[in-house]
């Protein structure tokens, strides 16, 4: 899951892995394997970016990708999908 930002500002998560292109039309636009677009404020790049990094953390322990790119452990207990994380997967 990466943190992306609406043209309005408001912040929501989209699930990366879901993601099957990027474009920049100039407004950055984001289909869905579904056929669903999303147009957000992030640039390709950033996208890219956090797609990647959030590719890299799976498998490892359970780490929140927050809004800035950055990374930290989730707090051992937080609920995900319906699953307890209890630090190790």
């Amino acid at each position: 899951m990466i943190a992306l930002q609406k043209l309005s500002g408001e912040q929501f998560v989209l699930n990366a892995d879901h993601i099957e292109t990027i474009e920049s039309t100039p407004d950055t636009v984001i289909t869905l394997n579904n056929g669903k677009k999303h147009i957000v404020g992030n640039g390709i790049e950033d996208i890219v970016r956090k797609s990647i990094k959030y590719r890299q953390l799976c498998g490892q322990a359970l780490q929140v990708v927050n809004a800035d790119g950055t990374s930290e452990p989730a707090a051992s207990g937080v609920r995900v999908q319906g699953y307890m994380s209890t630090g190790e997967f």
